[in-house]
């Protein structure tokens, strides 16, 4: 992989920090674009790797601001667009702030690549824009189905997307990552509540929905794949999922967990944390056989030993109780 000039927007998030420390280990140029805030922090790039810390660029903006997207974005050759707001919940009683940071900041980075010449963009989709299967496993050509404001502005934004490319000749190619997990991910995640109330002594595990099944995937294999749609031949225009084609139920998922914590738990359900029954996404499980086409990519954490040996991964980070405490395990995160 030849060196490049790379912005990633919302790199200060879960995985944006993971991928800007492989990216700066590789030798890239890693310009951060981070949301600005008073407290000067970078999010997750506060707490990179020692290796890492001090070898990237960071750039505080705000994905909504149309002229600070283009200044981060002069110079790099290649765009990585993560900056989303991805909560579910929260997006049911705030959609107005999905569709300015979702929809147009996607338009803002679209524009500038327009612009300026990028010679690649990535952008970050999402499984939720399948809803609940129809079909398993889930090719790209699904229908899409917004069944939360949140999957209905991220299709939206892949529309955009794909309009730029069509319209314009924008190189732009989609990745659509199923339900990524792993150290960092936020605490409105499904992994990180159940591992945060079994560390803080509960066995009595409060969480919504546990009969839907998702397709999980470990953030090293998601970052693998970004890194593939930089590098990969004739790939623009195109949708690629990157997901493990391994479902798995929550409850299931729950009690593995509590297998590998060496504890038995018990599960309720929470009605503050249960989705509309029409909103909620029954069933995901990845086709990923274009990924392997295009990209090369396949994950190395497949099947259930591959997710147990994420998920061991993942435990034992949240064991450090540095990064344990930084969770309110007693709370609903929306």
């Amino acid at each position: 992989m030849n060196k490049q000039s790379i912005l990633i927007s919302g790199a200060d998030g879960f995985i944006g920090s993971h991928l800007t420390e492989t990216l700066v280990r590789s030798g890239h140029k890693v310009r951060a674009l981070v949301l600005y805030n008073s407290f000067n922090s970078y999010g997750w790039l506060d707490h990179c790797a020692p290796d890492v810390k001090g070898e990237f660029e960071v750039f505080p903006g705000d994905i909504r601001d149309p002229h600070g997207v283009k200044k981060a974005m002069k110079r790099c050759e290649s765009v990585l667009h993560l900056a989303a707001l991805i909560g579910i919940p929260y997006s049911y009683h705030s959609p107005d702030t999905y569709v300015d940071t979702n929809i147009k900041g996607t338009l803002n980075i679209l524009q500038a690549a327009r612009e300026l010449g990028v010679k690649r963009v990535v952008h970050t989709s999402t499984s939720e824009v399948y809803g609940t299967a129809r079909f398993v496993p889930i090719t790209e050509d699904h229908p899409l189905q917004g069944q939360s404001p949140y999957s209905a502005t991220k299709i939206a934004a892949d529309q955009l997307a794909l309009s730029f490319h069509s319209s314009f000749g924008l190189p732009i190619t989609i990745l659509r990552p199923f339900n990524t997990y792993g150290p960092r991910q936020s605490a409105r995640a499904v992994i990180p509540t159940i591992i945060t109330q079994i560390l803080k002594g509960k066995n009595d595990i409060s969480l919504g929905s546990i009969h839907p099944t998702r397709d999980l995937n470990y953030v090293e294999d998601t970052v693998d794949g970004f890194i593939k749609a930089l590098v990969a031949p004739k790939i623009e225009g195109e949708v690629i999922n990157i997901g493990s084609g391994f479902e798995i139920s929550i409850g299931n998922l729950a009690h593995i967990i509590a297998e590998l914590l060496g504890t038995k738990i018990a599960i309720k359900e929470f009605s503050e944390r249960v989705r509309p029954a029409d909103s909620e996404v029954e069933r995901l499980l990845a086709d990923k056989r274009k990924a392997k086409k295009l990209l090369k990519w396949s994950p190395k954490n497949s099947g259930e030993l591959g997710l147990r040996v994420g998920l061991t991964k993942t435990i034992q980070w949240f064991r450090d109780p540095e990064n344990l405490k930084r969770y309110k395990a007693d709370s609903y995160n929306v």
